[in-house]
């Protein structure tokens, strides 16, 4: 596991309120604590085998700003104006977010595409399921919200559609 994996890994811990999560995989134990008192995530990524005590103890530790809360942002007046004659579709799982159906295949939609109700728009993969997310609406697409292969929240805005 790299560090832009982990780093990934906190932001999305960070989103979901969890205070604490622990990762365990066949060489690595990661645990990630959040606290509300405290402005930084602890990361402590130590090798599962067995190890000396000695060795254990001096694991590296990864101190990363944690994600500020979640707050409303303020948002220009022209923008919110803008973006209401648009439809949202939203995410209805928990999950990551792909645009193409494998690394090796074209992007299921791309900005200014023309998408029909029933169209497949990307897949989000839960728990090894890969889920096709299709358009309940007719339109162009305008804006694609969420990056490829990024960890996606239930009813999170991954697209905006015009439907006009």
């Amino acid at each position: 596991m790299d560090v832009k994996e982990i780093q990934n890994l906190i932001k999305f811990v960070a989103k979901s309120g969890a205070s604490e999560v622990k990762l365990e995989m066949d060489d690595i134990k990661i645990t990630i604590k959040t606290g509300s008192d405290s402005d930084t995530t602890i990361v402590h990524q130590v090798p599962a085998t067995q190890m000396p005590q000695q060795v254990m103890a001096a694991a590296p530790t990864l101190e990363v700003p944690a994600a500020p809360a979640a707050t409303p942002a303020a948002t220009p007046v022209e923008a919110a104006a803008e973006d209401s004659k648009y439809i949202t579709i939203k995410s209805p799982i928990i999950g990551t977010f792909y645009r193409k159906p494998s690394p090796d295949k074209p992007l299921f939609v791309e900005v200014g595409q023309t998408i029909a109700e029933g169209d497949v728009l990307c897949i989000i993969e839960a728990m090894k399921l890969f889920n096709e997310i299709e358009s309940e609406v007719s339109g162009k697409v305008v804006k694609i919200l969420v990056d490829d292969s990024s960890p996606v929240e239930f009813d999170q805005p991954l697209f905006l559609v015009d439907p006009s």
